[in-house]
């Protein structure tokens, strides 16, 4: 499996900790996904790299809030179809 498969699957199985309401452990999980995630976008046209800034915003602001589904709805749509436009962007 690539990089960018392993950081989709991984997304997913966050946000699912997430919609379980196992938040404590999905929020240590979600700091490994983001900075995957971080470094394959880095390499990304800026398009790609200015949604990702927006999407991280969001989920930040998902995460204040304590908003467990908002944030797992973020994490399990946005965000991998941002890894995945990067991948067929590169």
């Amino acid at each position: 499996m690539t990089t960018m498969g392993q950081c989709v699957d991984e997304c997913r199985q966050c946000a699912g900790l997430f919609r379980l309401g196992r938040d404590v452990e999905a929020a240590l999980d979600m700091v490994e996904v983001f900075e995957g995630a971080q470094q394959l976008l880095m390499s990304a046209p800026a398009a790609i790299a200015q949604d990702w800034a927006f999407v991280l915003a969001k989920m930040l602001e998902c995460q204040e809030r304590q908003d467990w589904l908002g944030l797992a709805d973020w994490m399990e749509f946005e965000l991998i179809e941002l890894l995945q436009k990067a991948r067929s962007a590169n």
